[in-house]
């Protein structure tokens, strides 16, 4: 059963395909003033169903992260890149990062927080 989502005004809605098992902080410059706990999921697993016109995009340095928006009230809602895990961007396995403190019916606090040093490492 997809889990839905939303920003604060409503104009950016989402859904995946499951509740995740596990979030991510990351202390980067970005990631930290955003305040976002991600949750990834392969494309598949992501759809947005709102027009999309109502998100708007920023990239940042490198410009191999889009992150995504709600183009009327600024909540940061998902973000598109590559996989990362290698530590060297996988272009051909990318990957969504949920903003999971936006889905709707989901207990935050249940499951666990890995932070990534993201302040030291790009």
């Amino acid at each position: 059963m997809p889990l839905k989502g939303s920003c604060h005004c409503g104009n950016t809605k989402f859904e995946v395909s499951e509740p995740p098992a596990d979030v991510t902080r990351c202390t980067c410059s970005f990631c930290s003033k955003r305040g976002a706990l991600w949750a990834y999921y392969k494309p598949a697993q992501f759809r947005l169903t709102s027009p999309e016109e109502n998100v708007a995009t920023y990239l940042w340095r490198s410009r191999t992260v889009k992150h995504h928006f709600c183009a009327n009230c600024g909540c940061g809602t998902f973000g598109e890149s590559p996989d990362w895990s290698t530590g060297k961007p996988d272009f051909d396995n990318p990957k969504i990062g949920v903003n999971a403190r936006l889905l709707d019916d989901f207990d935050l606090d249940a499951v666990p927080v890995t932070v990534v040093d993201g302040k030291n490492l790009w």
